[in-house]
């Protein structure tokens, strides 16, 4: 059997990368910062990001000039992100879109995560609906559609 490992190479365990979803930066093993999907969803200023980005600018405009086309998709983004069921590792550089964490904390998960190769999930993790009460999340949700990217869209 050793013959056949050094003919055919010994299988070597998979390098466990991770991405932030945010900017999709990598972050080397040993940092980062993990965050469960209640956590993202709480921040206003990760909702003033999302519905202001290119890509949603559209639908953002929209809805502000009571386009229910545009209202549908903001909905439609916040169902998409905060079904999210894995904990999200977060670059350094996107930290900041977080206010309401304990860094201390979320530097922690993500020291467990990357000393259990990628296994580890924090306390309350999955989807935001799961992990939060039926009205915070409403409430959350209400901002993140409804009042979203407001101060950063000129109408005419």
């Amino acid at each position: 059997m050793a013959f056949l490992d050094k003919l055919l190479g010994k299988k070597k365990k998979p390098v466990l990368k991770a991405k932030c979803p945010i900017t999709k930066e990598s972050i080397e093993e040993g940092f980062g910062f993990m965050l469960t999907t209640a956590q993202v969803v709480a921040s206003k200023k990760y909702w003033d990001m999302v519905m202001t980005e290119p890509e949603t600018m559209s639908y953002t405009v929209s809805h502000f000039k009571n386009q229910p086309s545009g209202t549908q998709m903001r909905n439609m983004i916040f169902e998409k992100y905060s079904s999210i069921d894995k904990p999200w590792m977060i670059s350094d550089s996107c930290i900041n879109l977080f206010e309401q964490i304990d860094r201390n904390s979320a530097r922690e998960n993500a020291k467990k995560w990357w000393a259990n190769e990628g296994s580890y999930n924090p306390e309350n993790s999955g989807p935001a609906l799961v992990a939060l009460d039926p009205s915070t999340y409403q409430s959350l949700k209400d901002y993140a559609v409804l009042e979203a990217g407001r101060s950063r869209v000129i109408l005419h």
